[in-house]
C-alpha cells in the first residue's frame, strides 16, 4: 500500500492532539487577554455610565471572541493546507469551519488517512464554544448585577415622586 492510503489512527490522533493542545491554550490565553479587557472597563461602570458605552463594550467583548473563535480556526487550516491535504487556503478553511461548529455538511474531506482530524477538530470546537459561553454568562451576569441597581434607582425616583402628594 502506498503511504497515503495506509491509515496511521495513532498518528492521527496524535497530530489532532498536539493541535487541539495548541487551541486549547490560544483560547485560554485569548479568553484570559479578553476577560482582563472587559474587567479594566467594567470597574469604571457605575449606574450613570450610558447605555451606548455599555453596548458598546458587550459588543467590543463579542467581537473580540469572534476574532479569537476565527484565529483558532485558523490554527487548524494551516497545517491542513501546508501538508497538501485540502489544496486551496479557502477550502481548507471551509471545511475546517464546518468541523469546528459540528455542522460537518461540507462537500470537502480530508484523505481516507486523516479523516479522524475531522472529529478531533469538532472537540475543540465543543470545548472552546463552551469556554466562551462560560465567559458571556458571567459577563452578561455582571450586566444583570448593573440593570437591578439601576432599576432600584428608578424605583426610588418614582416612589419619591409619588409619595411627595400633589
Amino acid at each position: 500500500m502506498n503511504d497515503l492510503s495506509a491509515p496511521e489512527p495513532v498518528l492521527e490522533i496524535a497530530v489532532g492532539t498536539v493541535i487541539l493542545i495548541v487551541v486549547i491554550f490560544v483560547h485560554g490565553a485569548g479568553i484570559r487577554a479578553i476577560n482582563q479587557r472587559f474587567s479594566k472597563s467594567w470597574i469604571r461602570v457605575n449606574s450613570t455610565t450610558p447605555h451606548w458605552r455599555l453596548n458598546l463594550l458587550l459588543t467590543l467583548t463579542i467581537a473580540s471572541l469572534t476574532v479569537l473563535h476565527f484565529a483558532e480556526t485558523l490554527i487548524w487550516a494551516i497545517p491542513i493546507y501546508v501538508r497538501g491535504f485540502i489544496p486551496s487556503l479557502r477550502d481548507s478553511y471551509y471545511y475546517v469551519l464546518q468541523s469546528y461548529t459540528t455542522l460537518g455538511q461540507g462537500n470537502i474531506s480530508l484523505p481516507d488517512r486523516w479523516r479522524l482530524i475531522g472529529p478531533i477538530i469538532a472537540m475543540s470546537g465543543l470545548f472552546t464554544f463552551g469556554w466562551t459561553g462560560s465567559v458571556l454568562v458571567s459577563i452578561m451576569t455582571e450586566f444583570g448585577k448593573l440593570d437591578r441597581v439601576r432599576a432600584k434607582g428608578q424605583k426610588g425616583r418614582t416612589s419619591d415622586k409619588t409619595d411627595a402628594g400633589p
